[in-house]
């Protein structure tokens, strides 16, 4: 158990409360996908939700052990992109595109995160079922995440939902334990590693769980912004988030997915 990672009922009640707002900015900006819309419109619109609603964005100016700070409020990520695109770039989206938006906010000192990847206009059925695919095998994630299992026990059980003989899954990337950083203990990979070492879930312990698969192998590359993550083989992949709480009564998400109809 990792006691830094452990959040008390007050501090998930903040969460519960940011988790809420941040879902609320996502969804403006998944309202507003369409064909022609660029990306610093769907920024846009989701960082004045956060603000007026008393939080701030906390993917902006964030470093994550880098040099370059994150130039925008959402990371915006487009079909072989996948995750960590710039959300301020002046693209436009087209039809048949599909968009990852994952976007995370400080409220009252403690931090949220959630993702989702949106269809753009009539997308191929392969694509649908992609995005599909990753939201359930996040849900599985969700489902293992309880009290007295181990971490090891989300990363098997995303794994298992996955068909790997359809799709990869990326393993240089993991979810992370969330609160008081955007980036926490313990790291929550999406299929079963050792080098990651394993961690008991515990009752207040609040974590980030985001699979990250490709329709075609797991490797992946930074493109030259120093940020955006690619797939190596130019493959679409998909992203989905949660943010969530392990609680004596089971795992509850503290980042409501908004509706995406795929």
């Amino acid at each position: 158990m990792l006691m830094a990672n452990i959040k008390t009922a007050q501090d998930i009640q903040y969460m519960r409360e940011g988790g809420a707002l941040l879902s609320r900015a996502l969804q403006a900006a998944i309202d507003l996908v369409k064909p022609g819309v660029k990306m610093h419109e769907l920024d846009a619109i989701a960082k004045n939700v956060i603000e007026e609603g008393g939080g701030k964005p906390s993917f902006l100016g964030y470093k994550g052990g880098g040099q370059i700070p994150f130039p925008s409020t959402v990371c915006i990520s487009r079909n072989h992109e996948v995750v960590h695109g710039v959300g301020t770039r002046d693209i436009a989206l087209e039809e048949g595109d599909i968009v990852g938006l994952d976007i995370g906010c400080w409220y009252k000192d403690l931090c949220t995160d959630m993702a989702v990847t949106v269809p753009v206009g009539n997308v191929r059925e392969e694509h649908l079922k992609l995005m599909r695919d990753t939201r359930a095998s996040m849900y599985a994630g969700v489902d293992a995440a309880i009290a007295g299992k181990m971490v090891s026990d989300i990363s098997g059980a995303v794994e298992d939902a996955i068909d790997q003989k359809t799709y990869g899954i990326v393993k240089a990337l993991v979810g992370h334990g969330v609160g008081h950083a955007v980036h926490e203990p313990p790291n929550i990979p999406n299929y079963r590693a050792k080098r990651f070492g394993d961690s008991t879930l515990a009752v207040g312990m609040c974590i980030a769980i985001e699979p990250m698969i490709t329709l075609g192998t797991h490797k992946v590359q930074e493109a030259d912004d120093g940020w955006t993550i690619v797939t190596v083989d130019g493959k679409h992949a998909a992203h989905f988030e949660v943010t969530i709480a392990i609680t004596e009564k089971g795992p509850e998400i503290l980042t409501p997915q908004p509706e995406v109809q795929i």
